[in-house]
């Protein structure tokens, strides 16, 4: 597989879409991120730490599970499920900006608005990713995105990250001859990872 980015280029994606956040919430006074397990988590984390160097105040993180809100439960034997962590100030009312790593079918954030639909009524919910690869099944358009990355159903997209794997990378590599999106779904559904990934991918998002 070949880096199609690497630590200083995330580091200034992630710093880009965090302006992008301020400028859109004008100050991100009622923003909440919510991160998607497993590495939408940490994403989320670096986020809020760059919002918070811009504005010096804390921005409230936490991280949302959706295992029992995807679609491909019955395709796979149960999976263990993740940490759902809603900060204190909640998220009624609130601007929730959804983080994840890798934008994809579309399926990982349409669980994830169910499963946020069943913790509160936020007053706007956005969606940041690191790299949005394209082939939508569903009507689902990213607000802010570090990398538009132009793919095709035979490659795979991996995202690795210091948290979770020793380093910053997205790798772009042959996914051996992956047909569709919800094919992807189908044969990920076995990994360990809550979205589908034991070495960094995102593939049914």
């Amino acid at each position: 597989m070949r880096a199609v980015l690497e630590g200083p280029e995330i580091g200034r994606a992630l710093t880009r879409i965090a302006h992008e956040v301020l400028e859109r919430t004008k100050g991100a006074e009622d923003v909440t991120l919510l991160g998607i397990p497993s590495r939408g988590a940490p994403l989320a984390r670096r986020l809020a730490e760059r919002i918070e160097q811009v504005e010096s105040r804390t921005v409230p993180c936490g991280a949302l599970d959706i295992t029992m809100y995807r679609d491909d439960l019955h395709l796979a034997p149960a999976r263990a499920l993740g940490r759902t962590d809603i900060p204190a100030e909640g998220i009624d009312g609130r601007v929730v900006v959804l983080v994840d790593d890798v934008l994809f079918s579309g399926r990982t954030v349409r669980a994830a608005l169910d499963a946020l639909n069943d913790l509160g009524r936020p007053r706007a919910v956005q969606l940041a990713v690191l790299v949005d690869r394209g082939h939508r099944e569903l009507p689902i358009r990213a607000d802010y995105v570090g990398k538009n990355l132009p793919t095709s159903l035979r490659e795979t997209v991996r995202v690795q990250l210091e948290e979770t794997d020793g380093r910053d990378a997205v790798l772009l590599g042959p996914a051996g001859g992956q047909a569709a999106p919800a094919e992807a779904l189908r044969r990920s559904a076995g990994n360990p990872g809550p979205g589908g990934e034991s070495t960094g991918s995102e593939e049914e998002n």
